[in-house]
């Protein structure tokens, strides 16, 4: 894909704007890291160019002033959430970013666990981090957050909350996921950095809305459609107007808050620093968009791709009608609808003419490779290597996996392991061609096109199992796919 993102300038010009906000204030910036510091895979599809790690890099060049602290919720480790992307719950998330961290070469020097009300999941949780040497600070529930000003700043709120000792002017603030506590931390820290007589200041990094674009900008529309179960909405910053008469972008959530941040930075600095929540920000990535055009098609195709997979999962009982209605509402805005997936029509319309399940995918050439479920294969697992001969040049008619290699693996499925389905699935399939390359030069040819599939886009006409929807997500393949269930 065309890139619409300098990816080189955002690691420069943003980790300057940091070093820059770290001055002003002197000792100490608290800086709130908002969506994900690392796999950040939303920004890379519409930003082309953009890359998952980008943040992690651009921190990485701030090592020798940067510290990390890992925000996790009490309520969150007591419910055991789980990350959507990953399957793992926030506190096993905890141990891979920090360990993620450090393998970078990067500092976390502790772990807060907020909102704590006595929950024995969390006393357990911080036991088992000091037993692995972890510096652990008990935030606790203050009654009345964020409203009860007087209150939460004061030695019965903020005071109570343990001081997290830190030693770089950098501390960058992260956690597995949203409503984690990060800002309260911020904030705790300034309060109890101020009775300490250290100029500490608090900014966020937050890559979207983006703040310089338009409010409709299909980049923004997509961040709503992401964002579509935690009811987010872009806003004009009416403050940021107001004091500057300038229009720029923030989200609902942040501009609500702000009058309460403000007081808050009265109570405990005399004045506030910022005069809306635009100013609070330090996201330079509006900045480093070289192609809005790309970016802009980049963007409808996620509109559209997020509308799919809430479709599924309300199916699944996992989201709300709301959900879909607030997406196919940005798809308006956006002009844009299921019909502009070139997939989505290529598997839809095969489907209808064959009477099965069927899959499209499209190649970086602009060329779209079709399959159907056969008494062998998947419609996935087909479509994979209906791809894979052709990337490697090899004739469609030509079995690169002889069917009587794929009769005993059926039967062992559904004789020996309990398996409804005889058909393969796309790792199975994938395992056997891997087989198949040490005797057959077709097989090997083709098995050796596997990278070039990273980053294209797929749909299927049935929804995915999870075997196929994590080899795909492996693969690095955007799949969508109808929300019906496979007979």
């Amino acid at each position: 894909m065309k890139a619409g993102f300098d990816n080189e300038k955002y690691l420069k010009t943003q980790s300057e704007h940091i070093r820059e906000r770290i001055g002003e204030f002197g000792d100490k910036l608290y800086l709130e890291f908002g969506g994900k510091l690392y796999d950040d895979y939303h920004a890379s599809r519409v930003l082309p160019g953009f890359e998952p790690d980008s943040k992690l890099q651009m921190l990485m060049q701030l090592a020798d002033q940067a510290e990390i602290v890992i925000v996790i919720s009490a309520k969150d480790i007591d419910r055991k959430k789980v990350r959507g992307d990953l399957g793992i719950t926030y506190d096993e998330d905890v141990l891979r970013l920090k360990q993620l961290f450090e393998d970078k070469g990067l500092y976390v020097s502790s772990v807060v666990i907020t909102h704590f009300t006595g929950q024995e999941s969390a006393k357990k949780f911080k036991e088992r981090m000091t037993r692995r040497n972890i510096n652990v600070y008990m935030h606790y529930f203050i009654e009345g957050y964020p409203s009860n000003i007087p209150l939460i700043v004061s030695d019965e709120g903020f005071g109570k909350n343990d001081y997290i000792k830190t030693t770089r002017p950098l501390v960058v603030v992260t956690a597995p996921g949203p409503g984690s506590g990060k800002m309260a931390t911020c904030l705790s820290q300034l309060y109890h950095e101020n009775k300490r007589g250290v100029k500490a200041g608090y900014a966020k990094f937050e890559t979207f809305p983006i703040w310089n674009i338009p409010l409709k900008h299909p980049i923004n529309l997509a961040y709503e459609a992401a964002t579509a179960d935690l009811d987010d909405v872009n806003m004009i910053d009416p403050f940021h107007l107001e004091a500057y008469g300038k229009t720029t972008v923030n989200y609902n959530r942040d501009i609500e808050i702000f009058p309460v941040l403000n007081a808050m930075f009265e109570e405990i600095y005399g004045k506030s620093p910022y005069k809306s929540p635009t100013d609070m920000g330090v996201n330079m990535a509006g900045n480093c968009i070289i192609d809005d055009d790309v970016c802009c098609e980049a963007s409808k195709q996620e509109i559209i791709r997020r509308y799919y997979t809430t479709l599924t999962r309300v199916v699944e009982e996992k989201a709300s009608e709301s959900e879909v209605l607030k997406i196919e509402l940005l798809m308006k805005q956006a002009g844009i609808n299921t019909d502009d997936r070139k997939v989505t029509v290529a598997a839809n319309t095969r489907a209808e003419k064959l009477g099965v399940p069927t899959a499209a995918i499209e190649l970086e050439s602009g060329e779209v490779i079709t399959s159907k479920t056969t008494d062998l294969l998947g419609a996935s697992a087909a479509l994979l290597l209906n791809a894979l001969k052709y990337l490697g040049g090899v004739d469609h008619d030509t079995h690169l996996i002889s069917p009587e290699a794929i009769e005993p693996i059926a039967q062992l499925k559904v004789k020996y392991l309990g398996g409804k389905n005889p058909r393969l699935h796309t790792d199975e399939v994938l395992i056997a061609l891997s087989i198949a390359s040490i005797s057959d030069d077709n097989a090997k040819v083709s098995l050796a096109q596997i990278p070039k599939l990273k980053g294209l886009q797929a749909h299927t006409s049935v929804m995915l199992s999870p075997a196929d929807i994590r080899t795909f997500k492996r693969l690095g393949v955007d799949v969508t796919s109808e929300p019906v269930r496979a007979l």
